[in-house]
């Protein structure tokens, strides 16, 4: 690792090298066939090639395994996987050029102690653990193809990133009067009713035709379509009880052994004229089979490895066999003995779930209409200073009274009687926030229905604790500000780089890592 930590240690580097070659040609699942030129963009002038994109995934994931922010944080506005990625890829090199324009580049030494403070490295006593830092060296990051070195590039833009957001946050200041608001409206005691509407009390009202059968299996025929079926025999090499419960590089070499077998069954069982049954037996590996089972509901034996199933519905008859496909404790092939391709539903067929799914739709419309009806009288009474219970009985309709509540509020102490469950309270807490006694919420959707709740009266918050609220304010407050003028700072700076994609970003390659 780094020097200082490393003085007395240097015969470990030899290790790490070793075990990075085998361990970057079984874990690191890069397409090195691919065309290296191939870019998703620019960036200062230059081009971000996608062996350079590969590489970076692989550092947000070094990132998160961590703890480190700068993975997430740097994921931006990301709307999807790929595009968290993508962004990642483009904004660490801003981050990076930054720092370096800003003076504020961490030194080896800031590196090596901010090493010694990440959580993964941390023993029962919340010290630095030198073994645990080893076994993550030699076992964790030759997985990812990478040497201390790349743990280190991941810390200093953790240290560059919170140097950043420091000078962008210097003097944010905000009133006590903000501060005294947050506490009374969080930890203040909040009397609300609640309107509720279920979509059962609706059932009886609901009516579907023939005709409307009809009308939706005309407008859906393209969708209503049987599930594709897929049934597979496969065989697997697990660690056995002993090497389950190792751990470190013990682990990690069973698991190589284990790989070593698994990619020779592949190769030889691919061979022209082998029969898999067959060659799992000659093997001496015991072969196992599923039933015919589809993607949304798989077969009970891969329940627990969602990526066995996944697999199985990318094999075809022409490629009947799959590559080594590891899960937590082993590796897996598959071989497809058998595909059932989804076929169009005839109307009879079509029709359960046709009523099924207007059936759903019909009640969320008329339980929305109905509670968007009732919001607005419940504003208009309010309004006119009419009662809320004399309003809602004026059209049939009773307010649920829940125990009061604070939105927030600290963990029950042991001798205290347990409060009685609100159904959809986290929603109640987080609509009625901003709201002063007298207002009420528009129509909120839940699974099964919905609800208005309207805020009756509003309890002054207990002082005693508004020292130590105000300090929490304050630190979140400044955080929050740091996040903001941060992503507004790197937009910026992502202009004045030139960044370029070639690509958009929902068409950008997966990360491999």
């Amino acid at each position: 690792m780094i020097t200082v930590m490393r003085k007395h240690h240097k015969w470990l580097m030899i290790v790490i090298a070793i075990l990075a070659v085998p361990f970057i040609f079984y874990f690191n699942k890069t397409d090195l066939s691919r065309t290296e030129n191939t870019d998703l963009g620019r960036i200062y002038d230059r081009p971000l090639t996608n062996i350079e994109f590969q590489r970076s995934a692989r550092l947000m994931t070094l990132g998160q395994m961590l703890g480190l922010s700068v993975s997430q944080e740097l994921m931006g506005r990301a709307m999807s996987e790929s595009d968290a990625y993508v962004n990642f890829a483009f904004n660490r090199i801003v981050l990076e050029h930054e720092g370096r324009e800003l003076g504020v580049l961490p030194s080896s030494t800031e590196i090596a102690e901010h090493v010694k403070t990440l959580r993964p490295f941390q023993n029962e006593q919340g010290g630095f653990d030198f073994a645990k830092y080893n076994d993550f060296a030699q076992a964790r990051l030759p997985a990812l193809g990478f040497t201390e070195a790349q743990l280190e590039q991941m810390v200093s833009a953790q240290l560059v990133l919170n140097r950043v957001k420091d000078l962008l946050g210097t003097g944010i200041h905000f009133a006590e009067s903000e501060s005294r608001d947050y506490y009374e409206r969080s930890y203040g005691k909040i009397h609300a009713a609640v309107v509720r509407f279920r979509e059962e009390d609706f059932q009886k009202d609901l009516k579907i035709s023939d005709e409307d059968i009809a009308k939706y299996f005309e407008a859906h025929k393209a969708e209503l379509k049987t599930e594709e079926k897929r049934k597979v025999e496969f065989v697997s090499f697990l660690l056995n009880p002993t090497d389950k419960a190792k751990t470190g590089k013990e682990r990690t070499d069973a698991l190589q052994k284990l790989a070593d077998r698994a990619n020779e069954f592949v190769q030889g069982a691919m061979k022209q004229g082998t029969s898999f049954p067959d060659f799992a037996l000659t093997s001496k590996v015991a072969l196992s089979a599923t039933g015919e089972f589809t993607a949304a509901a798989p077969d009970p034996q891969f329940a627990a490895i969602p990526a066995l199933s996944q697999y199985a519905f990318q094999l075809k008859p022409e490629e009947p066999i799959s590559d080594a496909i590891q899960g937590p404790d082993g590796f897996y092939v598959l071989h497809l003995v058998s595909a059932t391709p989804s076929k169009p539903l005839t109307p009879d067929e079509a029709k359960p779930k046709i009523v099924e799914n207007l059936t759903k739709e019909r009640l969320r419309q008329m339980v929305s209409t109905k509670g968007a009806d009732v919001a607005r009288v419940i504003r208009e009474a309010t309004g006119a200073g009419t009662p809320l219970d004399k309003a809602l009985s004026q059209i049939g309709l009773t307010a649920e009274r829940v125990p009061p509540f604070a939105i927030s509020e600290p963990p029950p102490k042991p001798e205290e009687p347990k409060k009685p469950d609100v159904p959809d309270l986290p929603m109640i807490k987080s609509a009625v926030r901003e709201l002063n006694p007298g207002d009420s919420t528009d129509f909120m959707a839940t699974e099964k229905g919905g609800l208005v709740v309207v805020v009756e009266s509003r309890d002054p918050a207990d002082q005693a604790g508004y020292a130590e609220a105000r300090a929490k304010f304050e630190k979140n407050f400044l955080q929050n500000k740091r996040m903001v003028y941060f992503d507004e700072w790197l937009q910026d700076r992502r202009r004045a780089a030139g960044v370029q994609q070639a690509v958009t970003q929902a068409e950008a390659p997966a990360a491999e890592s």
